[in-house]
């Protein structure tokens, strides 16, 4: 819990500040031309070379449509994953793929990916990925947030196999205003493999 001043404590606060509150008044009359050519004169801001700050999403490579994006970090191994942005068929962007590979430690997934969908989308209806056009798998939903909806899904040998021989794969959602409705969108598979060769391993 704040415990507020009492007034004792104030008092004595008053008293301490009050030297200083002199001080200030002696050295202003000094300071009120350098303040004023201050106020008239433009110092500068620092210019922006557009170096990425800690936290900060930058591309480091291009791998045909799959960019190597990584988070900056104070170190130099900055955490890199594959990444695209799908579009709806307007071209606005409307989904992010973010792929990584996965230390082998006897499970079945060796690769993991985090999609980001729009809010309002159906959730039940769960996310779809197929490749061309052969029948495709269903990944739930985790959770929504200011971002969007996150589906942070597994993927097999098999499933990398078919994407580094597959052209285009294909996500679809439902959006839940209109549940009749199968939105889909394009995943270029164009350069994954070489991008899928180079991205960081994450230990389970």
């Amino acid at each position: 819990m704040i415990k507020s001043l009492t007034p004792i404590a104030l008092a004595t606060l008053l008293a301490t500040t009050a030297p200083l509150a002199a001080q200030e008044a002696n050295d202003a009359a000094g300071g009120a031309a350098e303040s004023s050519a201050d106020q008239m004169l433009d110092l500068g801001q620092p210019v922006d070379d557009g170096t990425p700050k800690i936290g900060d999403r930058y591309l480091k490579e291009e791998y045909g449509d799959w960019d190597l994006a990584c988070i900056k970090t104070e170190t130099d191994a900055d955490p890199c994953s594959l990444l695209q942005i799908l579009t709806d068929p307007n071209g606005n962007p409307m989904a992010e793929v973010s792929l990584f590979r996965i230390e082998q430690q006897g499970g079945q997934a060796v690769a993991g990916a985090t999609v980001i969908v729009p809010l309002e989308t159906l959730l039940p209806t769960a996310l779809t990925i197929s490749v061309d056009g052969a029948p495709g798998k269903r990944y739930n939903y985790s959770f929504c947030n200011q971002l969007g909806c996150v589906a942070q899904i597994g993927f097999t040998q098999g499933d990398i196999d078919a994407f580094k021989k597959g052209t285009e794969a294909i996500v679809s959602l439902r959006p839940a205003p209109a549940p009749d409705q199968l939105i889909e969108m394009k995943l270029s598979l164009s350069g994954f493999t070489a991008g899928y060769d180079v991205v960081d391993v994450v230990s389970q």
